[in-house]
């Protein structure tokens, strides 16, 4: 019986933006593996469905909706029909996010407002709509995606991404605090350098090529490698089980040591 068995789990993210597995995917594949029935969220509902078929066609329990986080009407929607589906919300997973790329100099209101709204205020939103459910059942428990962009500078010219994932630390631990007298626990996970299809996407420009992304990327790892989704996902399903109760407000670095570095 896995760690999660009986519980419903909601992943905001929970599709792959390429072939391979993401951290949201392999997560949301590592739940229902636990035993969790899971609600597949995202903004493509293929991507969300794809995830979903994973899961089923290895025996567990999914549903996929398509929902765009920084909007509170879908949010609404996709939890209340996970409610009819499955009766109540568990966990509730936030691991949309957007490195936007740009100096202050280089960066224009809209697109720095916009970094917010993919990174912070969607956590908002889902915690918004989620935590009366957890309140009125007092139990719960909450994981956030933020990055080791969030406690150090990384390199990369993004400084609305640096912001924007402090802030959800900061939010996790406010969280945490706040509900910890209702019995719900939030945490956040702090990836560092990944080997996801996120990066080969939304990174890669920065680099002459992919090969040299990946060279790069491994040589500032202390274990020489950049991490696989499937490490964020089992980060991610231990802070959600009964194994992770008395542990909430931590913002924990899944980063091979990378943060350790001077």
């Amino acid at each position: 019986m896995g760690k999660l068995q009986g519980r419903v789990a909601i992943v905001f993210g929970a599709g792959s933006v390429g072939e391979g597995w993401g951290n949201g995917k392999a997560t949301a594949v590592t739940y229902a593996r636990e035993g969790a029935k899971v609600v597949c969220i995202d903004i493509q509902a293929a991507a969300a469905e794809n995830t979903a078929r994973v899961i089923r066609e290895e025996g567990g329990t999914a549903a996929s909706h398509a929902c765009d986080v920084t909007d509170a009407a879908q949010i609404d929607a996709v939890v209340s029909a996970a409610e009819r589906e499955f009766g109540t919300i568990d966990i509730l997973h936030n691991n949309v996010g957007m490195p936007t790329m740009g100096t202050v100099d280089e960066l224009d209101q809209a697109t720095w407002q916009s970094a917010f709204d993919i990174n912070i205020t969607s956590v908002f939103l889902t915690c918004k709509r989620v935590l009366p459910i957890m309140v009125r059942q007092r139990r719960g428990a909450i994981v956030n995606i933020s990055s080791i962009a969030a406690v150090r500078y990384t390199g990369y010219p993004y400084p609305a991404y640096y912001a924007s994932k402090a802030a959800v630390n900061h939010f996790t631990v406010a969280i945490a605090l706040e509900h910890a007298k209702n019995g719900i626990r939030a945490n956040a996970i702090m990836p560092g350098m990944m080997d996801t299809p996120h990066i080969y996407q939304n990174i890669s420009g920065q680099y002459a090529s992919h090969e040299d992304m990946v060279a790069q990327r491994a040589a500032l790892c202390p274990m020489g490698r950049m991490g696989t989704g499937w490490d964020i996902a089992n980060a991610a399903a231990f802070l959600a089980s009964d194994e992770a109760q008395y542990i909430t407000g931590v913002c924990l670095p899944v980063d091979g040591g990378f943060s350790c570095k001077s």
